[in-house]
């Protein structure tokens, strides 16, 4: 796999961190209940451990998100309580938010992030153009346009990503 210089950028409310399954609903409404229950909400299935897995096969992983300040402490506090650095290998300090969704643009201009997994399509709209390999994640309510690969599951991301950083074989053996 050739992911040298290759950097991947990962959403985080409805990617990493369950929360409303409708598809367009709004981010992360767990994170208006109490601290308990901010912290009983579970993970995606498979974020942990498919994380785990991607992070060796890239220079970089940062988590980019959209959110204010009180949800940006909440979403520390819920990283630290279910160990993410330590399960997944994402260093505690790749961590960026933004106000706007299509903020993360920048973000991912500056950080050189060349593969994106997010749930919604206006922040793959944005990042055309700065991001190559771009994973819209989960259900969605009208099918995606061509330019950004649907993913409905952590296992279906893993495979894309996989596809993306595979090196391709010379015809004719060698």
């Amino acid at each position: 796999m050739n992911t040298q210089n290759s950097r991947l950028g990962v959403d985080i409310g409805r990617v990493i961190i369950g929360g409303g399954v409708v598809p367009g609903s709004s981010d992360t409404q767990f994170f208006s209940g109490d601290t308990a229950r901010m912290l009983a909400t579970p993970a995606v299935p498979g974020a942990f451990e498919t994380l785990a897995r991607l992070v060796p096969r890239f220079e970089e992983v940062w988590l980019i998100s959209k959110c204010g300040d009180r949800v940006q402490r909440h979403t520390r506090q819920w990283l630290d309580h279910h160990r993410f650095a330590a399960r997944t290998g994402i260093p505690r300090a790749n961590i960026r938010f933004c106000l706007q969704r299509p903020e993360k643009a920048l973000h991912c201009e500056e950080l050189g992030i060349t593969h994106f997994i997010d749930d919604k399509l206006d922040v793959h709209r944005a990042l055309r153009g700065i991001v190559e390999h771009r994973y819209l994640f989960g259900p969605q309510r009208t099918p995606p346009p061509p330019w950004v690969q649907h993913t409905l599951t952590w296992t279906a991301v893993e495979t894309a990503i996989d596809r993306s950083t595979a090196v391709p074989t010379r015809a004719g053996g060698g």
